[in-house]
C-alpha cells in the first residue's frame, strides 16, 4: 500500500512507491496524466493494485476564511504522477479511476523517463524546500554542484529570502523551484553569480524574476 512519508523539517512529503512483486527489469518510469485534484486518489488506487507509483508532494501553509491555518501536502506537479510499469501494462493503469493517459512521445507511444530523474526527485525533495513555479524561459542557467540534486540544471531566480533554481521537467512541461545557496551553484551560461552576494539589482540582469 502506498504511504506518505512526512519530512522532519516540514518542507515536503513524498509518496513512496508501492510494492510491485515480480516486476521485470523492463519496467520503466512514465508520467501519468490524471483528473484534476485526484492525484492522491489515483495513487491510492494504483497502490491497491500493486502498481508502483510515485507522487511528489510539497508542503503548503493555507489560511481559511475563518482565520484558521492549516498545512497541506499538495502535488508538486498538478495533474501528474509517475508509474513504474512495462509498456504492455498501460491498459491496467488506465483502468484505474481518474487515470486519463500515459504521457506519450513521438508517434503516440508512451515516453519513458530516466530512472535518474525519479531518483533525483525522491532524494532531492527530502533535502531541500521546493514548490511549483511558473515556467521560466530566460535567465542565467546554473548547475547544482552538490547534494541529491547534483548535476541538475535550471534557471536561477531571486526572491525575498534568497535564491531558487527553477527546473523544468520537459516531459510534462511542469516546473518547480528549489531553494539553494549560491555556493552550491556553478554557472552554465555567461554571467557571474558573485554579483548576487553584493548587489541584488546587478544580479537581476541575469536572474528572471
Amino acid at each position: 500500500m502506498q504511504q506518505i512519508e512526512e519530512q522532519g523539517r516540514g518542507e515536503a512529503s513524498i509518496a513512496m512507491p508501492a510494492s510491485f512483486p515480480g516486476a521485470p527489469s523492463t519496467s520503466k518510469w512514465f508520467a501519468l496524466y490524471t483528473t484534476s485534484r485526484h492525484e492522491k486518489r489515483v495513487a491510492e488506487h494504483l497502490g491497491q493494485r500493486e502498481i508502483e507509483c510515485y507522487l511528489p508532494l510539497y508542503r503548503c501553509a493555507r489560511k481559511w476564511s475563518d482565520g484558521s491555518r492549516v498545512t497541506l501536502d499538495l502535488p508538486l506537479f498538478p495533474g501528474y504522477l509517475f508509474i513504474h510499469i512495462r509498456r504492455d501494462e498501460r491498459s491496467d493503469v488506465l483502468a484505474v479511476p481518474g487515470a486519463l493517459a500515459v504521457v506519450g512521445g513521438t508517434g503516440g507511444e508512451p515516453a519513458s523517463l530516466p530512472d535518474t530523474t525519479i531518483n533525483a526527485l525522491r532524494t532531492g525533495l527530502k533535502e531541500r524546500q521546493v514548490q511549483p513555479h511558473p515556467f521560466v524561459a530566460a535567465g542565467q542557467r546554473v548547475r547544482i554542484r552538490c547534494g541529491a540534486l547534483a548535476g541538475l540544471e535550471g534557471i536561477v531566480v531571486r526572491n525575498k529570502n534568497g535564491f531558487r533554481v527553477v527546473m523544468t521537467l520537459e516531459h510534462i512541461m511542469q516546473s518547480y523551484a528549489v531553494e539553494v545557496d549560491l555556493e552550491d551553484l556553478e554557472v552554465v551560461t555567461p554571467g557571474d553569480l558573485s554579483l548576487a552576494r553584493t548587489s541584488g539589482s546587478e544580479f537581476s540582469r541575469f536572474a528572471a524574476r
